[in-house]
């Protein structure tokens, strides 16, 4: 089935993963981030983004989606802004 130690599924790691990675931790608007994983935006917006939202480990803003600390975290993956201050 492909689910990880915090519950993700694959699709939910793809999600995660493009926030973190492809995106850098920046906010992202639906319709891109849909685009991005290859799912439609509201299966996107009604069957993962509720899981991730509820457990942390991604918030919306005004701007759009963003991954939190613990999704960086749970992928082992740095945060952008702490790479920023250890420079």
């Amino acid at each position: 089935m492909g689910i990880d130690r915090g519950g993700l599924d694959r699709l939910d790691q793809r999600i995660l993963r493009s926030l973190t990675e492809s995106f850098a931790g920046k906010a992202v608007g639906l319709n891109t981030l849909a685009a991005a994983v290859g799912e439609d935006p509201f299966n996107l917006e009604e069957q993962y983004e509720p899981f991730l939202l509820n457990n942390g480990f991604i918030q919306k803003t005004p701007r759009g989606r963003m991954a939190t600390q613990r999704a960086f975290r749970h992928l082992g993956v740095p945060h952008p802004s702490l790479q920023e201050d250890a420079s």
